[in-house]
């Protein structure tokens, strides 16, 4: 009992003594809650055929504010990063993330393989991420570069594969107002990812900044990408549920 009231004491100091890290922790398990909570009802609102995008929008806050409870209280505890929680949530909702960019362009012709190639390359991308967050300085930047190379495919999907092809040769205004944002969710928002792992001892960014601090930038990049994914997949999904039911009408 005097464990656990001293590990609440630990973590309530560094509120009350304004701890950006733990706040933004705090901040990104209400957000994505209330943001899961929000696609859920929203689905109503939608045709039948953007239903799943919405429910998918749902999973991804959802996953992400269950480990930021846990995360949140890991942090308060020990005052260190939770490695393996990020990578968890990151392995469940990153290829999630990529199931959204198939059932946007599913409408318009999008084949099973592309869905299929975004997960494998969200997959290496963490997996490879992770062993060489865990396996030691010497090993840092060789599985950075395998983890690269998994970010960079789906970037090259985004701007020059499947994904862009659809877009490009789809009659939907929306679709490529939504598509031009997701670029930039991939190539500005996700990119704090691949910088806060080169800050690591040993690797390219080695000592550009403290390496405590890319907690506060991981909490503010995991709210920023995961809830404006979701909603950008609503804004299509709105635009095109209003632009059929006029059509019917």
């Amino acid at each position: 009992m005097n464990t656990l009231l001293t590990a609440d004491l630990v973590g309530l100091d560094k509120i009350i003594n304004s701890d950006p890290v733990a706040i933004t922790f705090f901040i990104g398990y209400m957000a994505m809650f209330a943001s899961a909570v929000f696609f859920i009802v929203e689905r109503g609102s939608v045709d039948g055929k953007w239903k799943t995008s919405l429910l998918v929008s749902a999973l991804i806050t959802g996953i992400a504010a269950v480990h930021y409870y846990y995360m949140r209280d890991f942090y308060l505890e020990t005052g260190q990063s939770p490695t393996a929680f990020r990578y968890v949530d990151w392995t469940l909702t990153v290829p999630l993330m990529c199931v959204e960019f198939y059932l946007l362009t599913k409408p318009f012709g999008a084949k099973g393989a592309t869905l299929f190639k975004l997960i494998v390359a969200s997959l290496v991308m963490l997996v490879t991420g992770y062993i060489g967050e865990t396996s030691g300085i010497d090993n840092n930047i060789l599985w950075g570069v395998f983890s690269t190379l998994g970010y960079l495919y789906i970037v090259y999907e985004v701007f020059a594969g499947d994904v862009a092809k659809l877009a490009k040769t789809s009659d939907s205004p929306a679709l490529g107002r939504s598509m031009f944002l997701l670029k930039i969710f991939i190539t500005l928002g996700w990119s704090i990812y691949p910088i806060g792992y080169m800050v690591l001892p040993g690797n390219l960014l080695s000592g550009a900044f403290e390496v405590s601090s890319i907690d506060l930038f991981y909490n503010l990049a995991d709210a920023i990408n995961k809830i404006g994914f979701g909603l950008v997949i609503y804004t299509v999904a709105i635009s095109e549920t209003a632009k059929s039911r006029s059509a019917a009408a």
